[in-house]
């Protein structure tokens, strides 16, 4: 892909119209008043023994109560096999008729084949693979399953080794350290690299990780707004000006933190603006490459390439092997100083168990890959493939109307929901449709900017994502949430006239038949076509015979979970909304109810 210049967002950040606002404040309203009132009238809210404070915050109780308790099964599925791009997913005893909803859902045994848009496998290397896994086999035979020991007490192994000097030749620095937990990473390095004294400036939706980490090293800490550098360097310069609190004496050091790409976003910070003003200011650079390492640059070397950024003017590389190399465990990389000190500091090299032989193995049979190494162009390969898919999901979704956030080459790919209300019928109109995805809320993200996260992989075919495709754009349509459609999307009844007038011109070219086939569901459901195309809904995009043929796909369970304006719109079946659905007349038996419909 060579090197992409900064700033390749796929679209400006969309916003929500006032209504959209308005609709999702008055939702999450009323769902809190409810909840309130159901507390007060029954005794289901847990009480602490008498004289006792609450050992939990009771506000995140109720909402885990009321709001996340009503849609836990979105949450927590279990899998049963790899998380390649199609899964297992374990199916579970439904929420219907549970008087206490949070209580744990057992499986029932039955597995649904999925297409996985959820893990972060974005290189493709989390399912067996002919190169690496002979490699993690081979280091489990000889170390077993793992250390049983720190590094520095005797769990130390030539793998790790060989695996720091890989990262750090990968990455553009001079050494690294390898570390068994990605959360830790961040957590137990940030404290040691910024203590009291010295001066944290931290992007606003930067990782919990990176915020545990920053508060637990007693450096002051100060909240610069997301991907703002005028504000960044507005910080920058007050602090230094001002000095430390009380005493007003100069900071022992500043360090600036941000991520590569962000996981709830699919952004990628301003790394050249960033370097500019850490050497105008004299401050470090911290750089979390979780989600982009292996996921950006030409050769997935990460943001510094993707941006063209000399990595040595980052002072601070860390990673994740969990999401590009199919690994656990995570990574710090730069200067031999910096990373001698960790080793002697840092309580996760120090206490915690070493990384496993096995994981270790993965990440360095991994990094050969993408070498180039033992794969004949496997790496680059998949890197392109990713950044291929990445694209065209992007403009597919960005076509359908949908509020689409991140930039085009990102792995990560938000698609705006709003409403906390739907995320549970979103989520579970997918699972029916064997689609696996995550959605978003609170405390994630921010109450009213709940999301779908879809994650693309090298290892997603197009096939694979066209399929993902049609269900996204069956489900966005009945739930409302393609806001960058035309008139009609503020009550949604443009997806339901569109529904009915596909049904009743399928009922009438059956003389009244009912639509067994096609639309006998009368608006409510949305078909799919014998190929797992487009539904009732939708299907106008496609062949002219596509609207005229298909088979039933649960549409009584989505019509009414997502679509209660349905019902109301068979009124508009005359409308010209019916003409969108309309067939050409020399190809498709439908063109003799033109005139009904239309």
């Amino acid at each position: 892909m060579g090197v992409v210049g900064e700033g390749t967002r796929a679209s400006p950040a969309p916003g929500a119209a006032w209504y959209t606002n308005w609709l999702a404040t008055w939702t999450l309203a009323v769902l809190l008043f409810v909840g309130r009132i159901r507390d007060l009238l029954w005794r289901g809210r847990p009480r602490p023994p008498k004289g006792y404070a609450p050992l939990t915050d009771p506000q995140s109780s109720f909402y885990a109560r009321r709001i996340y308790g009503r849609i836990h099964d979105c949450w927590n599925r279990p899998i049963a096999s790899a998380p390649g791009p199609w899964v297992d997913v374990l199916e579970r005893e439904s929420l219907e008729g549970r008087t206490r909803a949070t209580r744990a859902l057992p499986p029932t045994g039955a597995r649904r084949r999925c297409l996985n848009l959820g893990s972060y496998n974005y290189l493709g290397f989390a399912a067996s693979d002919p190169y690496c896994t002979p490699r993690v086999l081979g280091a489990l035979s000889a170390g077993g399953v793992s250390p049983c020991a720190s590094r520095a007490c005797g769990g130390a192994l030539p793998v790790h080794s060989e695996l720091e000097a890989m990262v750090a030749e990968f990455v553009g620095a001079e050494d690294a350290i390898a570390y068994g937990m990605g959360f830790a990473t961040n957590s137990a390095s940030l404290p040691v690299l910024c203590g009291p004294g010295a001066l944290v400036l931290s992007d606003a939706l930067n990782h919990t990780s990176i915020v545990a980490g920053v508060r637990s090293g007693g450096a002051a800490v100060r909240v610069f707004r997301h991907n703002d550098m005028r504000h960044l360097e507005a910080l920058l310069r007050y602090h230094i000006a001002e000095g430390q609190p009380r005493t007003h004496r100069p900071w022992k050091k500043i360090l600036i933190v941000v991520e590569g790409t962000y996981s709830m976003e699919g952004e990628s910070p301003p790394l050249a603006a960033i370097v500019s003003l850490k050497k105008r200011y004299g401050a470090y650079l911290y750089l979390d490459e979780a989600h982009s390492i292996g996921a950006m640059g030409g050769t997935g070397r990460g943001l510094c390439e993707h941006a063209g950024v000399d990595p040595r003017d980052v002072d601070v590389l860390m990673g994740t092997f969990t999401k590009s190399f199919g690994s656990a465990g995570g990574y710090v990389a730069g200067s031999r100083a910096v990373i001698a000190y960790l080793r002697r500091h840092s309580p996760a090299h120090l206490y915690a168990a070493a990384l496993a032989p096995g994981a270790a193995a993965q990440v360095v049979a991994a990094l050969r890959l993408m070498r180039g190494e033992g794969g004949g162009g496997r790496g680059a390969a998949k890197v392109a493939q990713l950044h291929g898919n990445a694209h065209y999901m992007r403009r597919r979704l960005i076509a359908m109307g949908l509020h689409v956030l991140g930039d085009w080459d990102s792995p990560v790919v938000p698609v705006m929901v709003y409403h906390v209300g739907l995320l549970g019928a979103i989520s579970r109109a997918l699972l029916r449709r064997r689609v696996a995805a995550v959605v978003v809320g609170f405390p994630a993200t921010p109450l009213l900017l709940c999301r779908l996260r879809i994650c693309v992989s090298a290892a997603h075919s197009r096939e694979d994502l066209d399929y993902a495709l049609d269900a996204i754009r069956d489900v966005a349509e009945v739930a409302g949430i393609d806001y960058a459609r035309p008139a009609g999307r503020l009550w949604g009844l443009r997806a339901a006239a569109r529904r009915a007038a596909a049904a009743a011109a399928a009922a009438l070219a059956r003389g009244g038949a009912g639509g067994a086939e096609g639309g006998g569901h009368g608006g409510g459901g949305g078909t799919r076509s014998a190929s797992g195309g487009g539904s009732g809904a939708g299907s106008w995009r496609g062949s002219s015979s596509s609207c005229c043929s298909g088979s039933a796909s649960g549409g009584e369970a989505e019509s009414e979970e997502l679509s209660a304006a349905a019902a109301d719109a068979h009124s508009c079946a005359s409308s010209t909304a019916g003409a969108e659905c309309c067939c050409d007349e020399a190809a498709c038996a439908c063109a003799g109810a033109r005139a009904a419909s239309c």
